[in-house]
């Protein structure tokens, strides 16, 4: 059984202390390959260096997170198309990209007009996306229905919506949904959402450290918790683990092209 994380932050301060360990245990589960999306510029220096020392296993993207929109968010954008120009074969996606309306909605215009732009890079580059959504889902509709972001080829991330939803989105192009450790909680909406969405429109992520899946909820997540997901999964859809591990890494090896 093989399965591809396609959202890690491997480069997290959290992994410093046994990153070699955390590879190793999520090799022996299973994890062939993982996407690692960005941040923002204070954070690539890390992602870049992890990307390179473990290039047989990791792939990156690159973009500018919602939530890294400030005063600033010119000069990031900036960043993110310099490094695209120079380096657009190192990366498989433009992500974490979209829009974040949780911990702040100060600068939510900044974040539609940064949302946008990298959607139109992803366009110009033939890159697909990896969107954030949080609590900002008219403003995301908004920018979607805006001339020129449609149609998408993407995924958006850490899925948690409705059935409604999911197909409302799918209405936007080539569009997968990411699945993570949400849902293994216990009345997760997305679990019910998951009876009509095919195996074809799903791929699998940890968004480690962070969303650990029961049983580790509250530790620190890794990818070797794919495991726990799939596994949810297949229960939800009544099928074998067998089949919603290749079937959604199928997914992401034609999506991303790893």
């Amino acid at each position: 059984m093989r399965l591809i994380d396609t959202h890690l932050h491997l480069y997290d301060e959290a992994f410093d202390a046994d990153r070699e360990e955390v590879v190793e245990r999520m090799r022996q589960a299973g994890v062939v390959k993982c996407i690692m999306p960005a941040i923002d510029k204070d954070s690539f220096g890390r992602q870049s260096s992890v990307s390179s020392a473990y290039r047989d296993f990791l792939w990156q993207a690159i973009g500018l997170h919602p939530t890294s929109v400030n005063e600033n968010w010119e000069d990031e954008l900036q960043f993110v198309r310099d490094e695209l120009e120079k380096r657009r074969d190192n990366y498989v996606a433009i992500g974490e990209i979209g829009l974040d309306g949780y911990w702040s909605k100060d600068f939510m215009e900044e974040q539609k007009t940064v949302f946008k732009e990298q959607l139109l890079l992803a366009k110009e580059y033939s890159l697909p996306v990896i969107i954030h959504l949080r609590e900002a889902t008219e403003e995301l509709f908004e920018v979607l229905d805006s001339p020129g972001a449609a149609p998408l080829k993407g995924v958006f991330h850490a899925f948690s919506g409705s059935a409604e939803s999911y197909r409302r989105l799918k209405k936007y192009g080539d569009i997968k949904f990411g699945i993570g450790g949400v849902v293994t909680y216990k009345n997760a909406g997305v679990a019910v959402s998951l009876k009509s969405m095919p195996l074809e429109d799903l791929l699998l992520e940890t968004d480690a450290p962070w969303l650990s899946p029961i049983p580790f909820r509250g530790k620190r997540n890794e990818s070797s918790h794919l495991v726990e997901i799939a596994a949810k999964i297949a229960q939800i859809k009544e099928v074998a683990i067998e089949e919603v591990a290749e079937t959604t890494s199928v997914n992401a090896e034609r999506m991303f092209g790893i």
